[in-house]
């Protein structure tokens, strides 16, 4: 299964993720907000400078924890109240050098091994929060 169109669509509308890393002990998550890239099928996060790679997410992945989970949301509007997002589980790769979407740099490539997604259609909430689709990716 992939992304559908609309959340496609969506992911390369949004600027910012939330994405989490395990830490060191296995014990804690670590979540911060970054801009990320997505080609439609994997996404990219990092940026420039030699600096990124003594990141806490960078420090994580290299060391071998590579599950990771970023999450794409915005309020479209609190009255009547309309959310969306995508959530996304995944597996990084080591840092590389490439031209990526702050330029020349340090960045990680995710690729997605389950996702969910809820309102693409930007909907107002009804009695019930927004039903989530759920993908796992790399299945036929």
């Amino acid at each position: 299964m992939t992304f559908t169109d609309d959340e496609i669509a969506y992911l390369r509308s949004q600027p910012l993720a939330r994405f989490a890393t395990l830490s060191e002990d296995g014990e804690q998550p670590d979540v911060v907000p970054l801009a990320f890239e997505f080609d439609g099928t994997q996404f990219w996060v990092g940026g420039v400078g030699a600096s990124v790679l003594a990141t806490r997410k960078f420090r994580n992945i290299r060391a071998g924890r590579r599950k990771v989970a970023l999450v794409v949301d915005d309020t479209v509007s609190f009255d009547p109240f309309i959310a969306r997002g995508v959530r996304v589980y995944g597996e990084a790769e080591d840092p590389i050098e490439r031209v990526g979407m702050v330029g020349p740099g340090i960045y990680a490539r995710v690729t997605p091994k389950v996702s969910w997604s809820w309102n693409m259609a930007g909907e107002p909430a009804g009695e019930t929060w927004y039903p989530s689709r759920r993908a796992v990716h790399g299945e036929a």
